[in-house]
């Protein structure tokens, strides 16, 4: 004997009856699911929108200058935190890394410095002349620029000045990737920048 195979006819019945039902429901009242903040996927073109490839080991130039300190500058930017040193010379050699804690510059006493993870930034210019004058005389040593609602910077400290070179203190929120580079102008001055990005 063939089998004939049956058909179940109450489920196309079911899903028309499905379809009618959702037609009448006024379009207010559909319940659509609220979003608290932005898309995985704009997420994720937003953190690659930020994406830098530094690191965060020591960076130290090979060059030597000449020039004095004679501003400390700080900005905000949409993926990090920039601090400026103004140079009236040529681009001079630095040094920048992460550290336990910050120094002063010859007696070696300890620097309060806020933040989950501090950079030490060597540079060889010195902030007075051969006539022993400032070149950069901050107001307040332990607050260089206010820093208040960055997003990475914490605080901005001087360790002082001796022997050609200056130690400043600057407090991140944490142990975040950094660069380090040297512009020259306007005119014969120059400067160093340091940019924190504000993640990984």
């Amino acid at each position: 004997m063939k089998c004939i195979p049956t058909i179940d006819i109450r489920r196309p019945i079911r899903t028309a009856l499905a379809v009618l039902a959702i037609a009448a429901v006024p379009a207010g009242a559909v319940a659509v699911p609220a979003f608290a903040g932005p898309s995985k996927a704009s997420a994720v073109t937003t953190a690659a929108g930020c994406a830098t490839g530094w690191g965060s080991l020591p960076d130290a130039s090979t060059f030597q200058g000449l020039g004095h300190l004679t501003d400390v500058r700080t900005g905000q930017h949409a993926c990090f935190d920039r601090i400026v040193f103004d140079i009236d010379g040529k681009p001079f050699w630095f040094r920048v890394e992460y550290v336990k804690d910050i120094f002063t510059v010859g007696e070696g006493k300890l620097v309060p410095v806020r933040g989950g993870a501090k950079l030490a930034i060597v540079l060889l210019a010195q902030s007075y002349d051969e006539t022993n004058h400032y070149t950069y005389n901050p107001a307040n040593y332990d607050e260089l620029t206010d820093v208040a609602g960055y997003r990475t910077f914490r605080q901005v400290v001087s360790a002082g000045s001796f022997e050609g070179e200056t130690t400043i203190g600057l407090g991140v929120r944490a142990r975040l990737p950094f660069r380090v580079f040297t512009l020259t102008g306007p005119g014969t001055a120059s400067r160093v920048v340091v940019d924190v990005a504000h993640s990984w």
